[in-house]
């Protein structure tokens, strides 16, 4: 007996169609708040530099220099997610560097204020920029249209930043606009771990967020992450004086 095939109207190959595009949104957890508006639960990071000020998660000083970079935390790690939070960045450039920037898939270097992986940037000539904090040390993914970033940018204002993370890939958003889209290519690199805000050495500064919410997605397969790669080592605290023993003197003239 020959298979019974029954014709498909327009109308139900198109909510078909409709289900399928849906179908990763539909297994994604609801966005949930990272930051109740009032306290740091859920977070951790040194006190001195972090408080919740004005309804905000607040990191810096505005009467004294930020001598060494300070991480707040998440007590728990995130693989895939949407992120989504309010930020706002201010301080005196005469002082020193203005910096910030979200760290994730992230954790702490042991003994240190440090924190090792990805950061998507913010300050000055820095936003939208993809940094590898304490692990590559260095940019690994410029702003999609370096212009179009920092025209979006309210300076001395809030600014919404949207970041995605699914698998290897990367993406974020400043206001809305697009401003990084990376894919990691190294399988050693962990794609799990905290995400955290950071206020830069360098300046009088103050960085200010809020309406910090996270949409998880579904985790990738086999990923790599920390715990497979190896968590993040102490810091050689005579790796400076190392490398400049190491550094050729330059030749008489």
């Amino acid at each position: 007996m020959p298979a019974l095939r029954l014709p498909l109207s327009p109308a139900l190959l198109l909510s078909f169609s409709l289900l399928l595009s849906l179908a990763p949104s539909l297994c994604a957890a609801p966005a949930t708040a990272l930051f109740d508006g009032h306290s740091l639960t859920g977070w951790e990071g040194d006190a001195k530099w972090w408080r919740v000020a004005d309804g905000a998660l607040t990191g810096g000083s505005t009467t004294e220099k930020v001598p060494r970079n300070f991480f707040l935390a998440t007590t728990r790690s995130f693989q895939n997610f949407d992120l989504r939070l309010t930020l706002k960045l201010t301080g005196d450039p005469a002082t020193g560097m203005i910096n910030s920037g979200v760290q994730i898939r992230s954790l702490r270097v042991p003994a240190d204020t440090e924190m090792s992986g990805y950061q998507v940037d913010a300050g000055d000539k820095w936003w939208g920029k993809l940094y590898d904090e304490s692990r590559r040390n260095k940019v690994i993914a410029e702003p999609l249209d370096a212009a179009a970033a920092d025209a979006a940018v309210k300076k001395g204002g809030w600014n919404e930043y949207r970041i995605r993370t699914e698998g290897p890939r990367i993406r974020a958003w400043i206001n809305g606009v697009p401003t990084l889209d990376y894919t990691e290519a190294d399988p050693s690199v962990a794609l799990d771990g905290k995400i955290a805000l950071q206020i830069h050495s360098g300046g009088i500064a103050l960085v200010q967020v809020k309406d910090v919410t996270v949409e998880e997605l579904p985790p990738t397969p086999g990923a790599p992450t920390w715990d497979k790669v190896g968590h993040p080592k102490p810091r050689d605290p005579n790796a400076k004086k190392k490398k400049a023993a190491l550094t050729p003197a330059p030749a008489p003239p």
